[in-house]
């Protein structure tokens, strides 16, 4: 069954990866219509994040924040599978890098860790490999398809960018630590684990939460480097990407450092814009476990 689903949806998939642009961004919008207001795709969890995140909002600014939001939603998610057919040319001209020299400098003394939240377009920043000479490493979360699972692997792998699952990181870096191979790994890192599995718990965006501190234990272990991926949306199908430094030696930081610049940080992007977060995710849904400890 998941290979006639793959079958079936494959040649439809690369269709859409070699439309022109100004159809491309036509059926964005027709697929926005579809899943915002025939399908209403998860918009009763969009909304109690706006409601949660900013509860002085009004209804109407909340709706609005809404909107544009699936409206990015459904670019962003279309702009992955324009990665098929880009062309480096085309991705340089629309992801630009203006301080690229700053991860050019790291490379050259140790590992990078480079963590993105979920805003913007992280999926076209596999570019960044383009100017490495240490190896670009994507680490992703599986999808249950196997065949659509090849194929991001396939995607996320343009341009001799290596993909590997959450599972494979530790492994990897341990291996790549040993031998002396520098890499420069790209997380999206600001997602919710299982409560029970939380080693911290911090506010974000105001809401005591559990969160990822696993990139901070690597960067500390290995004395990475960890900057910020800082995403602007310059317009539609164009991006501006910043890098901003959190640790040059992860090893001379303090503990929960790295992970708290990294969420003040995010919380400053959605601030600025929140209609390019990724609202559909369930972030705040284990608010009301907090443990004594954190209270």
């Amino acid at each position: 069954m998941q290979l006639l689903v793959y079958i079936l949806a494959y040649p439809f998939l690369w269709l859409i990866s070699v439309l022109p642009y100004k159809l491309f961004y036509f059926f964005s919008d027709l697929v926005y219509f579809l899943v915002y207001r025939v399908v209403g795709y998860r918009k009763k969890v969009v909304y109690k994040n706006l409601t949660l995140v900013f509860p002085d909002k009004s209804e109407k600014e909340k709706k609005s924040i809404q909107r544009a939001f699936y409206k990015h939603m459904c670019d962003m998610f279309l702009e992955t599978i324009k990665t098929m057919n880009i062309s480096e040319e085309e991705l340089k001209k629309r992801y630009a890098l203006p301080n690229i020299d700053l991860l050019l400098d790291l490379e050259k003394e140790r590992s990078i860790l480079v963590l993105f939240p979920h805003y913007g377009n992280w999926e076209w920043s596999i570019i960044v490999n383009v100017y490495l000479k240490s190896k670009g490493f994507a680490i992703y979360q599986k999808i249950g398809n196997v065949y659509f699972d090849r194929l991001i692997k396939k995607i996320r792998g343009i341009w001799s960018t290596t993909p590997i699952s959450q599972r494979e990181t530790v492994i990897t870096m341990a291996r790549n630590h040993q031998k002396g191979i520098k890499g420069v790994y790209g997380i999206v890192s600001d997602q919710s684990p299982q409560a029970h599995l939380a080693q911290y718990w911090t506010e974000f965006m105001n809401i005591k939460v559990p969160v990822y501190n696993s990139p901070e234990i690597l960067a500390r272990k290995y004395n990475h480097a960890v900057v910020f991926a800082k995403v602007t949306k310059v317009k539609r199908g164009y991006y501006n990407t910043e890098f901003v430094p959190i640790a040059v030696e992860g090893s001379k930081t303090k503990e929960n450092e790295i992970t708290d610049k990294f969420l003040r940080l995010t919380e400053e992007e959605i601030l600025k814009n929140p209609a390019y977060y990724l609202w559909t995710h369930r972030r705040w849904k284990h608010r009301d476990k907090v443990p004594a400890e954190y209270l």
